[in-house]
């Protein structure tokens, strides 16, 4: 069974004078309806395979969360318990702008990365965490796992396996679709304030 990501973007803004109190701006799915581990796990420390050190991870549900994501929250608890979903935390928008996308994950992939050769050059096809050609070729029991040094290879027949280390912008892309929440954000910030922008998570399996 797979993770799944839900959650909302909030802005913080002055309500008739009073204190600033956090809204409920954007679904998560409405910008992000897809489900990609190196992203979750680079940012929230969720499916991490490729082993970032989190930008986000287990910081639960803001105690100032908005009406909206709070209902939401409470909704959820009351459908499935506690056990239902996981991973709850948040990240703000001007920690986003901060982060180094050029900082390497701190051990290479747990999956060995998979390429073919094209007549273009090696093609990236997937990564796994369990291949029984690999395993075969250099004698692995079924289920172990190692950890490979980086730039590791091996061909076995038309596949290259390789060990590779990712940066944060290899897992969250300039093109990648995860880019219309950042967009969403920087919106959203350019309106209300760097600090007033954040993005509520929680997961699923």
């Amino acid at each position: 069974m797979g993770t799944d990501i839900s959650g909302y973007l909030e802005y913080r803004a002055p309500q008739d004078d009073q204190e600033s109190i956090w809204n409920t701006a954007h679904d998560l799915k409405s910008l992000f309806p897809d489900r990609d581990y190196d992203v979750f796990g680079c940012l929230f420390g969720v499916r991490n395979y490729a082993n970032f050190r989190p930008l986000a991870a287990g910081r639960g549900l803001p105690v100032d969360a908005s009406a909206g994501v709070a209902a939401r929250f409470a909704q959820l608890t009351e459908w499935y318990g506690e056990d239902g979903f996981h991973g709850t935390t948040w990240i703000g928008w001007a920690e986003v702008k901060a982060v180094d996308w050029d900082e390497p994950a701190e051990r290479p992939d747990s999956r060995l990365h998979e390429y073919r050769r094209t007549a273009h050059g090696l093609r990236l096809t997937g990564k796994s965490s369990w291949s029984p050609a690999f395993a075969e070729a250099v004698g692995l029991a079924r289920g172990e796992e190692r950890q490979w040094p980086e730039g590791s290879e091996w061909l076995v027949g038309d596949t290259l396996y390789r060990s590779v280390t990712l940066r944060r912008k290899d897992a969250v892309t300039a093109t990648g679709e995860w880019q219309a929440v950042w967009t969403a954000m920087e919106a959203l910030a350019a309106q209300h304030g760097d600090d007033n922008v954040r993005l509520v998570v929680w997961f699923d399996e």
